[in-house]
C-alpha cells in the first residue's frame, strides 16, 4: 500500500491563518500539535484517518507529501537508487528530495481508514482528493519517470500535452497523483493541492468566501490562491473515497 499524506508547510506567523482557513475548505478542524513534534497537526475529519496535515517551518509556503511503505527502508534505497537526495533521518522518517528537488519523506505503513467526503449544507460535497506535482519543461519527463518508478502501481495516461498522466495505488489511498509540465523552461519541481467536488460552482463559490484569492477557470477545474499565496485547484475529481479510483 502507498498511502499517501499532504502537508501545507508554512512559516510561524502565517501558521494560525493557514490552520483556520484549509480547515474551513476540508470541513475538519485542525487538532492538537503531535507529541514530539509540536511543529506538525492534524486536520481531523470526524472519522477516518487524517491524510492532510499543516507543518510550521522555517521558509517559504509550499506543499509536500509523505508516503507510507510496508518496506520503508525499502523504498528509500529504491528512491536513491532513482536520483534521489537524502535529506535528513529521524525515528519515524527520512526526508528526501526528488531528482527535480520536490521534498517528500517515506514512513513505515500503519493501518488507516480513509474518510468520507465533506457534505455541505446545500447538498454537494468535497474532499481533498488529489496532488498534483509540477515539473518546469527541463525536469518534467525525467521527475514523472522517478515517481513512476518509485510507486509502481496503476497509471493513466493524458491525452492533454499539458498533463504527462495520474496515479493511484488501488489499495485505499485518499491521495491520486497528477503530473503536470509548466510552461517555465527551468527551475524547481514543486506540488499543488487538488480540492475534488461534485459540484465545482458551488464550491469555488464557498472557497472564495472563505478567502481564497481567484486566479481563473480552466478545464474540469478552477484555481485559487490561499491566504499564504499558495496555489490550488477545486477540481471535479470525485470526492468520494473508492478503492478503485476513477482516473479518466
Amino acid at each position: 500500500m502507498s498511502w499517501l499524506h499532504a502537508f501545507i508547510d508554512v512559516p510561524a506567523d502565517l501558521h494560525a491563518s493557514q490552520a483556520g482557513f484549509w480547515g474551513s475548505v476540508l470541513g475538519w478542524p485542525a487538532g492538537a500539535p503531535w507529541p514530539g513534534h509540536p511543529e506538525l497537526s492534524s486536520f481531523e475529519p470526524p472519522s477516518g484517518s487524517p491524510y492532510v496535515h499543516l507543518q510550521r517551518i522555517d521558509g517559504p509556503p509550499r506543499v509536500h507529501l509523505d508516503l507510507e511503505s510496508d518496506e520503508p527502508e525499502g523504498l528509500v534505497e529504491r528512491a536513491l537508487a532513482l536520483g534521489a537526495d537524502l535529506v535528513s533521518e529521524s525515528d519515524e522518517w527520512r526526508t528526501l528530495l526528488s531528482p527535480g528537488g520536490l521534498p517528500f519523506c517515506v514512513l513505515e505503513a500503519r493501518e488507516r481508514e480513509a474518510p468520507a467526503p465533506t457534505a455541505w449544507p446545500d447538498g454537494h460535497r468535497s474532499r481533498l482528493a488529489q496532488l498534483c506535482i509540477d515539473s518546469p519543461v527541463s525536469v518534467h519527463e525525467a521527475e514523472v519517470r522517478f515517481w513512476r518508478a518509485l510507486l509502481p502501481a496503476r497509471w493513466v495516461e493524458s491525452s492533454s500535452p499539458e498533463f504527462a498522466g495520474k496515479w493511484h495505488d488501488d489499495a485505499g489511498s485518499p491521495l491520486q497523483l497528477l503530473f503536470q509540465r509548466l510552461d517555465e523552461p527551468d527551475g524547481t519541481v514543486r506540488a499543488h493541492l487538488d480540492h475534488g467536488t461534485d459540484d465545482l460552482a458551488a464550491e469555488v463559490r464557498r472557497i472564495r468566501d472563505l478567502g481564497a484569492e481567484d486566479i481563473g477557470p480552466g478545464r474540469g477545474w478552477h484555481a485559487l490562491r490561499d491566504p499564504a499565496g499558495l496555489p490550488f485547484c477545486v477540481t471535479e475529481n470525485s470526492p468520494e473515497q473508492t478503492r478503485l479510483r476513477d482516473l479518466g
